[in-house]
């Protein structure tokens, strides 16, 4: 007795071809249903039992030697192919899979990895460029399976928008970004063949006609054969300009019809077929099994593991780079729930005036009234049964929005997007550092949620605390869950804020992870020691520590500082000893905020410091224009890190290393113009010591352009010495008036960018002092109100707040 067949053409995120499969199903009863998907995945099949297993999910395979080769295979609710599986399991038929093993999707990967590898070094050969990193080898391999690529590993060529036209159709919003208007471009070379068909109806393309003909559609009879048909004719008439290698589009072909004729040997009455509509021709025709077989012989095939992996609308989103995406997912769930009932509409707009009235936004009945009106009578005129989300959108904009954009990008993000993501059960297989970062986000209550949420922490508060410390642990395996925001930036603070958005491609980056350790602590212990040592600069290795520090990774940390002694004790370079100061300075000034030991930090930045001062003089002569702008903002960090560091030994001796720049000839005019303005504010030198080397350095008989670059560094782009200090003043003043036509011009530009940095506000009192004659009083300031008893009340509770010991009851 002979199988019946039924094949089922489908484009994947689908909801009118999901719901006429679940039609098809029903009818045919099969007793097997064959899925295009990775084959030897089946077993993960057996988890749509578990009700915590929620669309939209990935079925996640990888490379078992090389986790960075992976491969995704997206579903959501309204995805034919999860339908399928479900049906499959309520009516215990059995599943497969028939597309090529993963094992042989991540061979090709690796061999366009490879072959890009070579292609860039055989470039840099060529002296055309410089070698790409190893990331960028492995992206410019994710983009070589462009365009099916999610954000962050390289996804199946099955899943590839251009590769399979009705597989991958774009969203029902209706977009005529690629219409062809002209003559010339409705014959020109068409990337998606379903064009012919849609100009033939009438349409812009073929995204705008699939979505009309089959995903919007309340009903679905007869649906498949006219898609066999429809394909057959493409595929006999149409090429499709892809890009794509056809050796392994046949290989994907020969093993889809490998799998169906082993179904039919093992038995099963009736089979069913869900696959990529532009395959149905290939696997219903004619084709032998020893050459399907020939053609298989030499499969590639790596070792490679599976497991089911939280996914997201927005990644599902044509916008994130996914190359079977599709613009509107929410919409597309929308239309899966209510597709074939009158509601649609009313409830779509029930949907968009929740979003703007939770955003305090006008929108009453009235406009829902009129809005809905306005969607059928477009609807109507473009002879369509329904509104589809053109004509929603357009009603929504001018209804609803009165035609501002602004409104119209909320109810893009918040409802054609969406911002589901899915969720797996813990019987999922996964690898022991991804259990232990679940364990911990649910002892935490951290929920991983796409969209972008903020999370404000109180160190002081223990559970507040170790979230912050996991949130820093993952940032050491460069998993970004979380980022820090502009006003958890204060060091000095016990507040912390967060913005949290967890990306499914995450769950690759803890898979890599997993290689330095089995919990989120030892494997960002691990891999901190092992970027410490190869870490090439000094300032690298302190910034580190900070980080180590702030993850609380005591381990790390020992590690990270040993190697940062070593390498100190063997620098030479002063400049890259000081530009090391302000991360250990920070850990070390506000390291008791965290409950930090920061001894051993402290005495790191003693020795580098000491170090640094022997020979800063020396270093800092000779440098060009560009070298030593670096060097004064080195110079302007160490100083500010000496000062945090509250040590009066230390602040002796930097200060005593700029007094020696200061007066050291040999410098860098600029840089000695800094370290003097840097001890005049600092109370290192007084107003005579200034008013000498300002008129050392300015007199007549200076070379012009270098005292203006002393110039420039003293005023450090700070006008309060202009404007509060008239000695300085009229040297200064002196200085410019008494330079010839020459030298003056040469001098302008420099100065004009000098007093460029100033404030608005201060270039404006100075302008009013140039006015003021010499000699002439300013304007008195308005007396102050200050009532110094009542502000010193507040000193207690500030104390308390700094971490600063009291100084009894000041009231």
């Amino acid at each position: 007795m002979s199988a019946t067949l039924g094949y089922f053409g489908i484009r994947h995120h689908g909801p009118g071809c999901a719901r006429s499969l679940r039609k098809a199903l029903d009818a045919l009863r099969p007793d097997c249903v064959l899925i295009e998907g990775p084959a030897g995945a089946e077993a993960l099949v057996e988890h749509l039992r578990d009700a915590q297993l929620q669309p939209p999910v990935a079925l996640l395979s990888y490379g078992v030697d090389d986790p960075q080769l992976a491969v995704f295979h997206p579903y959501a609710e309204f995805s034919p192919e999860w339908q399928a599986m479900r049906w499959a399991v309520e009516h215990g038929a059995t599943v497969r899979f028939i597309d090529v093993p993963a094992g042989a999707s991540l061979a090709w990967q690796r061999a366009r990895r490879e072959r890009l590898a070579g292609d860039a070094a055989a470039q840099t050969q060529a002296g055309e460029g410089e070698a790409p990193s190893p990331q960028e080898l492995a992206d410019d391999a994710a983009r070589a399976e462009a365009p099916a690529t999610p954000q962050t590993a390289g996804e199946d060529v099955a899943e590839s928008a251009s590769a399979h036209p009705a597989d991958a159709a774009g969203s029902a919003a209706g977009s005529a970004a690629g219409a062809a208007t002209a003559d010339a471009e409705r014959h020109a070379e068409h990337r998606d063949p379903l064009d012919w068909l849609a100009h033939a109806a009438g349409y812009a393309d073929g995204e705008s006609w699939w979505n009309h003909m089959v995903e919007e559609r309340g009903d679905g009879e007869g649906l498949f054969e006219a898609i066999a048909a429809a394909m057959g004719e493409l595929r006999d008439h149409a090429e499709l300009r892809n890009g794509l290698d056809p050796h392994e589009e046949a290989l994907r072909e020969a093993h889809m019809r490998s799998g169906i004729r082993d179904a039919v040997k093992q038995g099963f009455e009736r089979i069913a077929v869900v696959c990529g509509a532009w395959h149905v021709p290939a696997l219903a025709g004619k084709a032998t099994a020893a050459a399907d077989k020939a053609l298989l012989k030499d499969l590639p095939k790596l070792k490679a593991a599976a497991t089911w992996v939280p996914w997201t609308y927005r990644h599902l989103s044509s916008a994130s780079g996914y190359g079977a995406g599709i613009d509107s997912p929410g919409w597309y769930e929308h239309l899966w729930r209510h597709g074939g009932s009158q509601g649609r509409t009313v409830g779509w707009f029930a949907r968009v005036a929740r979003v703007l009235r939770e955003h305090a936004l006008d929108c009453s009945s009235a406009h829902l009234i009129e809005a809905t009106r306005l969607a059928d009578t477009l609807a109507a005129l473009r002879d369509r049964p329904a509104p589809s989300l053109e004509e929603l959108n357009q009603a929504t904009l001018s209804i609803l929005c009165n035609g501002d954009d602004a409104p119209m990008r909320l109810i893009e993000q918040a409802l054609m997007i969406g911002e589901r993501i899915g969720s797996v059960p813990e019987a999922v297989p996964t690898v022991p550092l991804q259990r232990d970062l679940e364990a911990q986000r649910k002892r935490l209550r951290l929920k991983a949620e796409a969209l972008s949420k903020p999370l404000e922490l109180d160190l002081r508060d223990d559970t507040d605390l170790q979230r912050s410390e996991l949130l820093h642990r993952l940032l050491l395996l460069d998993i970004g869950w979380g980022r820090l925001g502009g006003a958890g930036r204060s060091r000095g603070s016990f507040r912390e804020v967060w913005e949290l958005a967890w990306q499914p491609g995450f769950e690759i980056e803890l898979i890599v992870a997993s290689r330095y350790g089995q919990t989120v602590a030892q494997a960002a212990t691990a891999r901190a020691i092992e970027s410490a040592r190869r870490a090439e600069r000094l300032p690298d290795l302190s910034r580190l520590i900070d980080r180590v520090l702030l993850a609380n990774l005591p381990d790390a940390v020992q590690a990270v500082a040993a190697e940062l002694q070593a390498r100190a004790a063997v620098d030479a370079d002063p400049l890259l000893l000081l530009a090391a100061l302000p991360a250990l300075a920070n850990v070390q000034r506000y390291g008791n905020v965290r409950n930090t030991d920061a001894a051993q930090v402290r005495h790191l930045f003693d020795g580098m410091l000491a170090r640094a001062c022997i020979g800063l003089t020396i270093a800092l002569g000779g440098l060009d224009e560009e070298a030593a702008g670096d060097a004064r903002e080195t110079l302007l960090a160490a100083d500010r890190a000496v000062a945090l560091r509250e040590d009066d030994a230390q602040t002796a001796t930097w200060r005593g290393a700029l007094r020696q720049l200061a007066l050291a000839l040999s410098a860098t005019p600029l840089l000695r113009g800094v370290a003097t303005r840097l001890l005049f504010d600092a109370g290192g030198f007084d107003g005579e010591a200034v008013a000498r080397e300002l008129g050392l350095n300015l007199s007549l008989g200076a070379e012009p352009l270098d005292a203006a670059h002393w110039l420039d560094g003293f005023l450090n782009r700070n006008a309060a010495v202009l404007l509060h200090d008239d000695a300085v003043w009229g040297l200064i003043d002196a200085w410019v008036s008494n330079l010839g036509h020459e030298h003056f011009l040469r001098v302008v530009p420099l100065l004009r960018r000098s007093f460029a940095e100033f404030e608005a506000a201060d270039r404006r009192d100075l302008g009013q002092r140039v006015k003021r004659p010499p000699g002439a009083a300013p304007a008195s300031a308005a007396r102050s109100s200050w009532d110094a008893a009542r502000a010193a009340r507040a000193l207690p509770l500030l104390r308390e707040l700094f971490g600063l010991e009291p100084m009894g009851d000041a009231r």
